[in-house]
């Protein structure tokens, strides 16, 4: 950063925090004499219309808001070709650092933390404002405990005229909520589950969810479950776990209904917490075993029921004892006597059944008064036991569908009687319309009709390419290769594109390319220059290309004799045996340097 004072009256002091889209600085305001703190956006986006107007319309709306718990927006403007905010200058830490250095934090502290965050965002939501990146690195906490929320340069306002860039994803994953990883618009309970990480994070010293890459964190917020911050914690309170989790709910609706009553439940927690008992119908449970009284019943025990107590859940009194029927003497042997006659008539009509004694006495029913004339029931003799003769099966042979079409395999399986099922499936190394595999083996014997499923090939499975140009290396690194690309990245420097971030890309965006492709990005070195490769050369022809080399300038050539060269002897007279920045470290042959540095040649004297 050149410029050390803007429009004359904000002096620049020192860097005090970077992100993906702005430096900010330390500074003092001039003209009003106190500390400021100055945002000033990377160099890349200065080119970036649609990015300034954003920038501009979110100072506004911010600069609208007044409220204890978010940091003062003071002044937005513009100074030739930088661009800058102005806000207040907050003494203390950011809450990230907190929770690396501290976490698990006390409850009493993380919720009070919490609630104070919590009522910043509803001040911000009642103005029509969404921060979207609420995470504990844009969360200050001065010594005494008070939270300031920063950082609104991702927000969300009514006066914002341009939509989210393509390829930029703001906000910051770990703390993202579901709808917006599936690319749905922010709401204020956006910001409510952010809040809820972060909670989370301060009540546990973990996140909720992780993973190997950014693409990764995302379909974790959309998919899986947190783990219940008691299995890692089991002091946290299970009250204050079900407000976390509620806050963490995959559907927006589900969540608590706006920051605020977040912040009340969270109240209404921390205060009956600090309350002697904590008494709630759904989780109340006495502190030790209530005293019994005598029931007028005899032998059974009861709590006594609370009274004057308010708040206490009311003990319903106690159930009362079934009463028995009286007994009756000698009911058991009645009871065996008609158990024996039953069983004795069931005895006796099997035996009937058995000897034919019912055929005939319904034999002798029908013909009672008859000439002979009536129907006989008689008994048909089994017939005899013999091997069965087995039913040959007929079955056919399943043909190899490999190298087949689609639909050629279809034709051979009707041929032989097979019911042919096809499925359809991307694959690099086979031709699309030709068969895969099949799941029942070539040669395998099958009954007529029975089914036989093969799998065609669509071909290579292709996707778009995403724009990851302007974002940082690491994340369109994280974003190809979830993708199924495989990433190649060069460095090159740049006096546009901040250092870290992507330059361009190949092949382009918007193009469709199969899964495994090779997509080459080109990273940002910074506004760096390459130093020529001149150590090893003869002084004139060093000295004639560093005057030519922009970017560089020699300042000094050092001759060294035997008494400050190493192995004097093995180099030629006049060779250049080494090179360095002013004030800085030695450099070699091809290395990167800072634009404008000066240079000190290291020359062997000659003898």
């Amino acid at each position: 950063m050149q410029q050390t004072i803007l429009d004359g009256r904000y002096a620049l002091e020192r860097l005090i925090g970077e992100g993906g889209m702005a430096r900010v600085y330390a500074g003092r305001d001039l003209r009003l004499n106190r500390r400021v703190a100055i945002k000033i956006p990377h160099s890349h986006y200065l080119t970036d219309p649609d990015f300034l107007s954003r920038f501009r319309h979110e100072a506004q709306a911010a600069a609208m808001l007044t409220h204890p718990n978010i940091v003062d927006v003071y002044d937005v403007g513009q100074d030739g070709d930088v661009h800058y905010l102005v806000m207040e200058y907050v003494e203390g830490t950011n809450l990230k650092a907190i929770i690396t250095r501290e976490a698990p934090l006390p409850i009493a502290r993380a919720v009070d933390l919490a609630v104070q965050v919590a009522l910043g965002l509803h001040a911000a939501h009642r103005a029509g404002l969404i921060h979207r990146d609420i995470k504990p690195q844009n969360i200050i906490v001065t010594p005494d405990g008070r939270a300031h929320i920063s950082d609104f340069g991702v927000a969300k306002s009514p006066l914002s005229t341009a939509l989210t860039q393509t390829g930029i994803a703001f906000g910051t994953v770990d703390y993202l909520s579901p709808e917006q990883a599936q690319g749905r618009p922010a709401t204020p309970l956006s910001d409510v589950y952010a809040l809820g990480v972060v909670l989370y994070e301060m009540l546990t010293g973990r996140l909720p969810f992780t993973g190997d890459s950014a693409l990764a964190v995302a379909m974790k917020h959309v998919t899986e479950p947190p783990v219940p911050p008691r299995q890692l914690v089991p002091a946290i309170p299970p009250g204050l776990e079900a407000l976390v989790l509620r806050a963490l709910a995959k559907d927006p609706a589900q969540r608590p209904a706006s920051a605020l009553e977040f912040a009340e439940a969270l109240r209404a927690y921390d205060q009956a917490a600090k309350q002697e008992t904590l008494v709630s119908p759904g989780l109340a449970r006495p502190a030790g075993p209530p005293p019994r009284i005598q029931n007028a019943g005899g032998g059974r025990t009861a709590a006594p029921p609370a009274s004057g107590t308010t708040g206490r859940v009311p003990i319903p009194p106690p159930r009362s004892t079934p009463t028995r029927a009286p007994s009756q003497d000698g009911i058991g042997c009645g009871v065996f006597l008609v158990g024996l006659l039953v069983l004795a008539g069931v005895l006796g009509l099997i035996f009937v059944i058995s000897t034919g004694a019912l055929g005939q006495l319904f034999a002798g029913w029908g013909g009672g008064g008859s000439n002979g004339g009536g129907a006989t029931i008689t008994p048909t003799a089994p017939p005899e036991t013999g091997t069965p003769t087995p039913t040959p099966q007929v079955t056919v042979v399943v043909p190899d569908l490999s190298n087949y079409s689609g639909e050629a395999a279809d034709q051979l399986l009707r041929q032989v009687s097979l019911q042919p099922v096809r499925r359809e499936a991307h694959n690099a190394e086979i031709a699309i319309g030709l068969v895969i595999g099949q799941e029942v083996p070539a040669g395998s014997l099958l009954p007529p009709g029975s089914p036989v499923t093969y799998t065609v090939s669509l071909g290579p499975q292709l996707i778009e390419l995403p724009n990851v140009t302007r974002i940082p290396g690491v994340i369109a690194r994280d974003r190809l290769t979830a993708q199924g690309l495989r990433v190649e990245v060069r460095e090159e420097p740049s006096r546009e594109v901040d250092a870290g971030f992507v330059i361009s890309q190949s092949p382009n965006a918007g193009l469709s390319v199969p899964v495994g492709s090779t997509v080459s990005i080109v990273v940002s070195r910074g506004d760096v220059v390459r130093f020529p490769d001149v150590i090893g050369l003869q002084r004139d022809q060093a000295e004639q290309i560093l005057r030519t080399t922009p970017g560089l300038t020699l300042i000094f050539v050092d001759e060294q004799g035997p008494d400050r060269l190493p192995g004097y002897e093995r180099y030629a007279d006049n060779e250049v045996v080494s090179a360095q920045i002013e004030n800085g470290s030695g450099i070699l042959n091809g290395e990167y340097v800072p634009r404008g540095s000066n240079i000190i040649l290291g020359v062997k004297r000659p003898g």
